[in-house]
């Protein structure tokens, strides 16, 4: 881990944790403002960029899945696609909440974990 704060002022293990937190928007809003403001702490770096990755991903994942399940149960007038999409879906907000949750316990212990491809990725830009 690298010691010392960050571009804000934080701790570096209280920056990836906020790179990482669930709630309202914190993880995209904070990612952004890290990759903006933080050009030198790599270790938060890392994490805004692998937070904001996972991000992405789920939100189009999201919608894609909003988009067929719908479009499938209303061409095929089937509650159990609608009920197998709905299962989908919940299954997707499931894993992201635990990616999350797993990154906000592993950036505040200080600990560089990277994700299948998304990490690799991630340390390259950071």
């Amino acid at each position: 881990m690298s010691g010392g704060k960050t571009a804000l002022g934080l701790d570096t293990n209280v920056g990836a944790l906020l790179c990482y937190l669930p709630i309202c928007l914190v993880s995209l809003i904070y990612s952004i403002i890290v990759i903006v403001s933080d050009k030198d702490n790599k270790f938060v770096r890392f994490h805004a960029f692998q937070s904001l990755l996972i991000s992405v991903i789920y939100i189009v994942l999201i919608i894609v899945l909003q988009v067929i399940g719908t479009g499938i149960a209303i061409a095929l007038e089937s509650a159990i696609i609608s009920l197998l999409f709905s299962l989908l879906f919940f299954a997707v907000v499931i894993a992201f909440l635990g990616i999350m949750i797993f990154g906000c316990v592993k950036g505040y212990q200080g600990q560089k974990f990277k994700l299948p491809i998304v990490g690799d990725m991630a340390e390259k830009w950071a």
